[in-house]
């Protein structure tokens, strides 16, 4: 998907585009040096160049932010965009489809706040539930589930459930990463809510949930649960159990391996 300058319009694209492969030695929590991994950059066949290859062309789009599917083999896909819609269509369409208008309850007056993830539950076939994240009026980080309604490419806008909300220091460093892992459970990404410099400690402060990616249990308890494996469950410090990894600046985007279940996170660092 590439967006123009301009930031108004963009033209979805399926893109291929190649891993780069970081240094697996294991770390501890915490460790505040910086570490520079190793990078050796993927090869792409016999020839070792990457090619890119559009798929979809001539879908016009608002501010789009994230491209994905909910399983099933239906072949649909769904577009995030910024403002607050997600657009739905299948190859071949002329037009788009607006699956959820969400627009009246989500801020998008910066580049880094707005509707900023959707993840399809593992079980949307059967279940109708879907998760997006978004940024509501007084920079609140909110995480909230709706359910499909009876037409297919038509969510139901009044079955919001509100999981969880994080209050904003700043309209910067958002996150907005929404994923399945292979273990069934949500992984969310949130960013430090600072630029530059993490001013206020956020990402290596575990009291917070601001500066990591979450892991949570959305179908062990309600609003969700904390899966008993998170490394800071049973604590006595006040550290968020909701916490599966921290020290991040903005994990924007993140997407897991199938074949290894590793998870790979684009974060935008310092300097």
């Amino acid at each position: 998907m590439l967006r123009r300058r301009s930031g108004l319009t963009g033209t979805a694209l399926l893109l291929v585009l190649l891993a780069a492969h970081a240094g697996t030695q294991e770390r501890p929590y915490g460790l505040k040096e910086r570490m520079i991994a190793d990078v050796q950059v993927a090869s792409a066949g016999p020839g070792g160049n990457a090619r890119l290859q559009p798929v979809f062309q001539g879908l016009n789009f608002t501010q789009p932010v994230f491209l994905t599917h909910a399983g099933g083999g239906s072949g649909r896909v769904f577009v995030v965009e910024r403002p607050g819609t997600i657009r739905v269509f299948r190859p071949g369409d002329e037009t788009a489809r607006t699956f959820l208008n969400i627009a009246d309850r989500v801020i998008d007056f910066r580049p880094e706040i707005g509707l900023l993830g959707l993840a399809f539950h593992p079980g949307y076939r059967s279940n109708g539930r879907f998760f997006v994240y978004y940024i509501a009026r007084g920079l609140v980080s909110r995480l909230a589930e709706f359910r499909v309604s009876s037409l297919a490419d038509s969510a139901d806008a009044a079955s919001e459930r509100i999981l969880l909300e994080v209050q904003q220091p700043d309209d910067t460093h958002n996150g907005g990463q929404l994923a399945f892992g292979p273990d069934g459970y949500l992984y969310w990404g949130l960013g430090d809510g600072a630029n530059p410099d993490d001013v206020h400690g956020n990402a290596q402060d575990r009291r917070t949930l601001l500066g990591a990616i979450l892991r949570l249990d959305v179908d062990g308890a309600e609003p969700y649960g904390v899966p008993p494996d998170n490394p800071f469950v049973g604590n006595d410090q006040g550290w968020r159990e909701e916490i599966w990894a921290w020290g991040l600046r903005n994990p924007w985007r993140f997407s897991f391996d199938p074949d290894t279940g590793r998870l790979w996170a684009g974060d935008v660092g310092q300097d």
